[in-house]
């Protein structure tokens, strides 16, 4: 009877941890400074969701008070699971600043993608889709790619991960974004293709920052190690949290929620806020 009572303990000791990596959100806080801006500018960067109504995401949220939210892919998994109270959560997103969301691999896979798509967007959702989105906010123009990288099955994580997926040519929706004059933000689902790409890679073109997020952190991160896995990456991706390059600049978030492996390791749930304030010219 002892022991039993020792590895109910152990049991409950378990749950509690799991439950705490889980859902203790971190707060990665960037600041940028850029000639295209004129006022103080705060972005909330979200990903990867999962089809989590993560409440205390709305809390944080409140307490921050962006300026607008950037949503890169994964928001909903590709069973559409929670589908009706991801939609509500849509709501209270959009309740607290402006939303600009871009799909992921798991959106790619459901069979009513469309239907989804306009779901969100009558839930106040701005879905970009391979466009470039050019908005005011307090007087500075931002001028937003939402690019649909349309990953989806497991075999195309084998193929990037092989080196022989077929990647679309992104090069004429960064055209478009270069004939805009405003601070460029590109949404990118898979942060690998920074420059990860040889020839493609969007690490080449004229912007300011890509956010991204897909790796989950690399679900585990591991002392002295780091991440430890990623779609599309492998053991021990490079692209699977902070940040790269200076200008373009990548900002990988960890994510918010899970897909198929239900456990984080030292990896808690993460929202970026990424602050932009005007650079002074000498």
């Amino acid at each position: 009877m002892k022991y039993f009572f020792i590895v109910l303990a152990v049991l409950i000791l378990l749950a509690a941890f799991l439950y705490y990596e889980n859902n203790k959100i971190d707060i990665t806080k960037y600041s940028i400074k850029s000639k295209s801006i004129d006022s103080r500018i705060k972005i909330a960067h979200l990903s990867d969701l999962h089809s989590k109504p993560f409440k205390a995401v709305l809390a944080k949220l409140n307490e921050i008070k962006p300026d607008i939210i950037c949503v890169t892919g994964d928001y909903i998994n590709d069973r559409a699971r929670n589908k009706d109270k991801m939609l509500d959560f849509a709501r209270d997103l959009v309740a607290i600043a402006p939303v600009y969301y871009i799909t992921g691999n798991h959106e790619r896979r459901l069979e009513s993608f469309d239907e989804i798509m306009q779901s969100l967007k009558e839930s106040g959702f701005n879905v970009l889709l391979n466009e470039v989105a050019e908005i005011d906010i307090k007087g500075n123009i931002i001028d937003i790619l939402g690019l649909d990288e349309n990953m989806a099955d497991h075999k195309d994580y084998r193929a990037r991960k092989a080196g022989t997926f077929d990647y679309k040519d992104m090069k004429p929706y960064f055209e478009e974004l270069d004939n805009k004059d405003g601070f460029k933000i590109v949404f990118s689902h898979c942060p690998e293709n920074f420059e990860g790409l040889k020839e493609m890679n969007y690490s080449q073109y004229d912007f300011d920052i890509q956010l991204s997020g897909h790796a989950h952190g690399g679900q585990f991160i591991l002392p002295f190690i780091g991440p430890v896995f990623s779609p599309g990456q492998g053991l021990f991706p490079k692209y699977a949290r902070g940040s790269f390059g200076e200008r373009p600049k990548l900002i990988i978030s960890r994510g918010l929620g899970n897909s198929e492996f239900p456990f984080r390791l030292f990896n808690h749930p993460e929202i970026n806020v990424i602050k932009l304030s005007q650079e002074l010219t000498k």
